[in-house]
């Protein structure tokens, strides 16, 4: 069976299950449990359907499941697993009637991410249609870049996650903290250092696929390029729900980049990036 066959009907299945957990639960957070788990699975769909024998296909599986690995640890450790939904679905569902959150729930939440999840797996399905291609170079060296994003991701997190621990030690005590989110570290370069890692090492992802063709244009770049849209959004989203909460947020947003690492900038200076 053609891998990317294999890859729409698991990826169907998992629709219909996280859309119907949903439903009984009225938890809406299921494809965020999945998130770091079916692309593994889809990496190593294709790189099985080479018989394992494509180098290529085979380092681009182990670092997404590096990547997984990783992800599913942080997801893990904030309670992901244990019945904890984004708090972002339910500000929406109260500034939209059922009817309608329920819609959105079916073609964003359950679908769209589903087929989001499928896309960016793509550039595996490239490498695949151009197995035997010779390694390269540049392969060694998207490696290592890779490698390096995953880390920088990893301490992003880190970071947050110390912060919030702190935070909510120093609460529970009945203190007052000195900040009420993180502005230090990789975060006092980036409002959102942990989404800059993130996207980037799809786009690492869609290169490995593009070396193997030899040609920079591929459709494949679908998936990183609508991931990359899809974070622009949610980090309005997100942002404004910070803003509502904490009104200081206004002027470290005035001074730091929203995505890419940039030196923070004095107040009324021009956004970098």
């Amino acid at each position: 069976m053609n891998p990317l066959v294999t890859v729409v009907v698991v990826a169907a299945i998992a629709c219909v299950a996280v859309w119907v957990a949903s439903l009984l639960t009225h938890d809406h957070s299921w494809v965020d449990r999945i998130w770091s788990i079916v692309p593994v699975a889809y990496l190593w769909i294709f790189a099985g359907a080479a018989g394992l024998a494509d180098l290529r296909l085979d380092i681009m599986a182990a670092l997404v499941t590096l990547w997984g690995a990783r992800l599913t640890f942080n997801f893990a450790r904030k309670g992901g697993y244990s019945g904890v939904e984004d708090y972002r679905w339910a500000v929406l569902r109260e500034r939209m009637p059922r009817w309608q959150f329920e819609l959105f729930n079916l073609f964003f939440i359950t679908l769209y991410q589903n087929l989001l999840l499928v896309l960016i797996t793509l550039p595996a399905l490239t490498a695949w249609e151009h197995r035997g291609s010779p390694l390269t170079p540049l392969d060694a060296i998207l490696a290592v870049v890779f490698v390096a994003l995953l880390a920088g991701e990893t301490v992003a997190d880190q970071q947050q996650w110390r912060f919030q621990t702190r935070k909510k030690a120093t609460i529970a005590s009945g203190q007052t903290p000195e900040a009420r989110f993180v502005q230090t570290g990789l975060w006092r370069y980036s409002r959102h250092p942990n989404f800059f890692f993130e996207q980037a090492q799809w786009w690492a992802v869609f290169l490995f696929g593009a070396i193997a063709a030899g040609s920079l244009l591929q459709w494949t770049v679908l998936g990183a390029a609508l991931l990359t849209v899809l974070f622009i959004g949610s980090t309005s989203f997100t942002e404004s729900i910070t803003l509502s909460r904490y009104p200081e947020y206004a002027m470290y947003r005035e001074t730091t980049s929203p995505i890419i690492p940039w030196p923070p900038r004095r107040r009324g200076e021009p956004a970098e990036a």
